[in-house]
């Protein structure tokens, strides 16, 4: 090549001639001497001939200064050369002054760093990576396998071992995180893909693990039961995104060695999902589990659950009794069925597979940007209690990041909103199994009015939105809401992808979200301050002005930061504050 080189008279490209200029690939700097350096590029002999350089491109003569890869460096001694007047400084190439240049955009997260995509709803994750450490998920066959009892005793009982117990739901579900809560000490989270989006989970577990020494997950329905529109929101999809072995809670009442059909099509059918093992549950006998155990000899049973009356869970129409209603009663049953699993499960074998997940590295979550000095903090009211006890906590972290102050009051008992009141957050609940309560406390739905007609802010879902009406099943409410509400409607069920059709809290008309309903009551009239897209098909819904928004559905804020910012910014700016009661309420 180098011979051809030499016939054609081209020039070695092996060095480039240059004003001032001098490249060096992997060669020790010029000698005392000053002279040059032999050539070794592409394993050169150091005796080779340099060859003729090629000259400089006038276009390029900007670029003035010595540049060495490698080896070769300046040496100290050596007098800098002046640039010449055409050259630019810090190797830049000259061109035509112009105006100044826009700064960076202000958008800010909640940790104050720059949003990726300014003004962008979706979260953009944190520069720190966290890794998501110890790990499993508690799945079912189907609802009603037992996972719930499974999965909450198992928190309960890995707590009584002394560990650190974080855990989550799969779904938008909130009775069962409250449980999760009073087994783990800790707040219940949710993992909804649908609503938050599948790129989420991690980030969302990673936040619900923090400081624990291990995360257990309770599925959904059974392990690859998911929403009919074919959006990844499955209990699989999840221990996917979070790379965690699956136990899977299999109903054995009357089968023997069919069983083993059962978990073989669950551990094969999807072969990214990592079936890990079994526990069985309602197993009637010594024998029985014999055959059972006999049949599943290619897959680990971590545990096996008898009949037995104290491991059955109160029930209500929308699944177990909210804790709330009982917290010292779930307590004790908590504690009996911590004993329970423990006898019947091997914890340090579940332990050891939850340690057996790969480490993985995860973004945290950025959270909403704080839109207000700690000066002029609005006071977000949150009502609680036995009526009103689902709230997602990411949704009222995320209020508190955006600099809100959040506390809580119930409705049932105190005679008014906590005083300085500037915004009510109203979730979901059973409002009508304390109906009477409800409307016999007229000095509290005297309250809510009086902050509504003064310009205060309110957002109320499902629950909250029955509270809001003139009347529920005859019982008067707020009448916040011109409607009246009525149970028996029928079940109402899904996720829903909605915009709105004119101004609220949550942001201007056209605000986009993605929720969930829930509810087996109806408004009369309907509303339609929200069009509703499901699975069957468009509907409208829900009541709402510049400062109220009450509708049925269901919002995870984690996928939607810049809510929380305009809900808080709307709270600052309302009207009057509440008058309301002595004190601040519960924070």
């Amino acid at each position: 090549m180098a011979g051809r080189r030499a016939e054609t008279g081209c020039a070695s490209r092996d060095r480039l001639a240059h004003p001032r200029r001098r490249v060096h690939l992997g060669v020790p700097g010029p000698r005392r001497h000053r002279g040059q350096g032999p050539p070794r590029l592409a394993g050169s002999q150091p005796d080779g001939h340099l060859g003729q350089l090629r000259p400089g491109d006038p276009r390029r003569d900007d670029l003035h200064r010595e540049i060495r890869v490698g080896a070769g460096r300046r040496r100290g001694g050596r007098p800098r050369v002046a640039p010449a007047a055409n050259q630019r400084h810090r190797h830049r190439a000259q061109r035509a002054g112009r105006g100044r240049r826009p700064r960076r955009h202000g958008d800010r997260d909640g940790q104050g760093e720059a949003r990726l995509r300014p003004g962008h709803p979706r979260p953009q994750g944190d520069r720190v990576l966290t890794a998501l450490g110890p790990r499993l998920v508690v799945a079912g066959t189907r609802s009603g396998a037992g996972k719930t009892t499974v999965a909450t005793g198992l928190m309960a009982a890995f707590r009584q071992r002394g560990w650190r117990v974080a855990s989550a739901k799969v779904g938008p579900d909130f009775i069962d995180p409250g449980y999760h809560s009073v087994a783990t000490g800790r707040p219940g989270r949710n993992l909804d893909p649908w609503m938050c989006g599948a790129d989420l989970m991690g980030p969302l577990a990673a936040r619900a693990a923090e400081g624990a020494d291990v995360l257990v997950v309770e599925g959904v329905m059974g392990l690859f039961d998911g929403a009919a529109d074919g959006t990844p929101s499955s209990t699989a999809e999840v221990a996917k995104r979070l790379g965690a072995p699956v136990v899977l809670v299999v109903d054995a009442a009357s089968t023997s060695q069919s069983v083993a059909a059962v978990v073989h099509g669950f551990r094969t059918w999807d072969p990214e999902v990592r079936v890990a093992g079994v526990v069985l549950n309602l197993v009637g006998s010594d024998n029985h589990e014999a055959m059972l155990r006999s049949a599943l000899a290619d897959a680990p049973v971590y545990g096996v659950l008898r009949r037995d009356d104290a491991m059955r869970w109160r029930s209500r129409h929308l699944g177990l009794q909210p804790v709330a209603e009982d917290p010292a009663g779930v307590r004790q049953a908590l504690d009996r069925l911590a004993v329970s699993i423990s006898e019947c499960c091997d914890l340090d074998e579940l332990m050891r597979l939850a340690r057996s997940a790969p480490s993985l590295p995860t973004a945290s979550l950025a959270g909403p940007r704080r839109v207000v000095g700690d000066r002029a903090r609005p006071l977000v009211a949150v009502a609680s209690g036995p009526a009103f006890s689902f709230s997602y906590p990411d949704n009222l972290e995320a209020l508190g990041a955006a600099g809100a102050e959040v506390v809580t009051f119930d409705p049932c008992v105190d005679e008014g909103l906590p005083a300085q009141t500037s915004a009510v957050l109203a979730g979901g609940g059973f409002p009508e199994v304390y109906a009477d309560a409800l409307a016999a406390n007229e000095p509290m739905l005297r309250s809510v009015a009086d902050h509504h007609r003064r310009g205060g802010v309110i957002w109320a879902e499902c629950g909250g939105l029955l509270w809001l009406t003139r009347s529920l099943d005859g019982s008067a409410m707020a009448g916040v809401v011109d409607a009246d509400a009525t149970m028996g409607g029928g079940r109402v069920l899904g996720y829903r992808s909605a915009a709105t059709t004119g101004p609220s809290p949550l942001g201007p008309a056209g605000t986009e979200v993605r929720g969930h309903e829930f509810h087996y009551s109806a408004t009369d009239p309907g509303g339609d301050a929200l069009v509703l897209a499901g699975r069957h098909g468009t509907t409208t819904g829900g009541f709402a002005a510049p400062h109220l928004l009450a509708s049925y559905l269901h919002i995870h804020l984690a996928s939607y930061p810049t809510l929380a910012e305009t809900f808080v910014s709307a709270a600052a700016q309302s009207a009057l504050p509440t008058s309301g009661t002595a004190g601040h309420g519960t924070r």
